[in-house]
């Protein structure tokens, strides 16, 4: 599939930010813990969400999907085997591991899989699974993970990291836990709470959520509730940085809690870009001569890894060098060589990238190889000069919902060709 888009750099209008992709996924796996019927709103139609219904209905669970409204009926008993080949495609599926193993204390899970971006082991889920009385079971030349218990006991656990898909399947394990689990240098990002307050909804007991110390006291029963998830803070801060780049009377984002973005809306401020923020809207307007910057990516509450991708086309548009630092993951910068090609000067030395502006951008043929990789084509796109055609633009509908009708809304000229390419 390929995306084409016309530059043009005078944009306006408002853009609706849609349900947290990051939140969703990790909701969706913790719905099969409730023992009554559950309903979601506010749920993404995006590709990583039609992955995860079609695991659940393989799985025999009666699931209503529509106008952005999960609903799933609980199911006694299960042959927890997630072995289908939409597991290799989406990471939030290593989610089910937690989830089934508070539920049903066994899983053989494929391999996960997900974007490409270097090295993600599972040794701190699988490490901490340990220290709950789980046995973890990984053959060499298998393409599945055996996880199993007799029951999950409680215990103090202390991440090396504070990796949040690893706090995630934590806390969904010890869910029905027998005693209090503690989990010491939690990550405390906001799709970590959106979930634990999921989980309270339904009557499990969480405390300290949004801290690095969170307890979770098992409870024997989870009830139905009616939960609305937060907004997409990345894919607000995409449209943001658009709007700082953007050169027509500004582009408003609306449902976003603009405190999520703190560490975005500071650097774009000290850059000199105009933002104004209500309590679930910002305005964003260029309207001066914009400031290298330097970013140094970290977890919550420092600079995302997801944008670091979407700012350096930022950085293209400024005078003067600027640099962003990646620490977290090894192949954060696949889109570097595709962005050359509209005559981005762009260099990477260890994990940090350098990007020299304000040159004149192209339109240029270039492709996706990751999620975030594709935001940021398309970013670079909007800025040339020129029709620019992404390849591989699929891997885009993967995590963000309406792209081409959100952007058109803001002006550009954008068309999708429905012709299949290999990367």
């Amino acid at each position: 599939m390929k995306l084409k888009i016309r530059g043009k750099k005078k944009l306006q209008g408002v853009v609706k930010i849609s349900g947290s992709k990051n939140s969703a996924v990790a909701i969706l796996a913790a719905s099969i813990l409730a023992d009554e019927e559950v309903t979601i709103r506010n749920i993404p139609e995006i590709d990583d969400i039609k992955s995860q219904i079609n695991i659940l209905e393989e799985h025999g669970y009666s699931v209503y999907f529509k106008d952005n409204i999960f609903k799933i009926k609980p199911l006694k008993k299960i042959k927890p085997d997630f072995l289908s080949d939409e597991i290799s495609k989406l990471r939030g599926s290593c989610y089910f591991m937690g989830a089934c193993l508070a539920k049903y204390h066994h899983i053989k899970i494929k391999k996960i899989g997900g974007c490409n971006l270097g090295k993600r082991p599972l040794n701190y889920h699988f490490d901490g699974f340990k220290k709950l009385n789980i046995k973890v079971k990984e053959k060499e030349n298998k393409d599945y993970v055996i996880l199993k218990t007799n029951k999950i006991i409680a215990n103090t656990i202390k991440l090396p990291f504070p990796s949040v898909g690893a706090t995630i399947n934590l806390l969904l394990a010890s869910v029905k836990a027998k005693g209090t689990v503690t989990i010491e240098n939690a990550a405390i990002e906001p799709e970590v709470a959106d979930l634990g307050n999921f989980l309270i909804s339904m009557g499990a007991k969480i405390e300290g959520l949004s801290t690095d110390k969170i307890k979770i006291t098992g409870v024997d029963y989870l009830h139905h509730t009616d939960y609305i998830i937060s907004n997409d803070r990345i894919e607000a801060g995409t449209y943001l940085i658009l709007g700082a780049m953007a050169t027509g009377n500004g582009i408003t984002i609306e449902n976003v809690q603009p405190y999520y973005l703190k560490s975005l809306i500071e650097i774009l401020r000290d850059s000199g870009v105009e933002i104004n923020t209500g309590e679930h809207s910002i305005s964003v307007k260029r309207t001066q001569k914009l400031k290298p910057i330097d970013v140094n990516v970290g977890v919550y509450p420092s600079f995302p890894t997801d944008l670091g991708p979407l700012i350096s086309i930022y950085m293209t548009q400024i005078e003067g060098t600027s640099s962003i630092q990646e620490t977290i993951f090894d192949n954060r910068f696949s889109h570097v060589e595709e962005i050359k090609k509209t005559n981005v000067l762009a260099s990477i030395n260890g994990k940090t990238l350098y990007i020299t502006g304000k040159s004149k951008l192209n339109g240029a043929y270039m492709c996706a190889y990751d999620l975030r990789c594709a935001a940021a084509l398309v970013l670079c796109a909007c800025m040339a000069n020129g029709i620019s055609t992404i390849d591989n633009i699929e891997v885009l509908f993967r995590g963000y919902e309406k792209p081409v009708e959100k952007l058109k809304a803001l002006g550009l000229n954008v068309t999708i060709e429905n012709k299949s390419c290999s990367v």
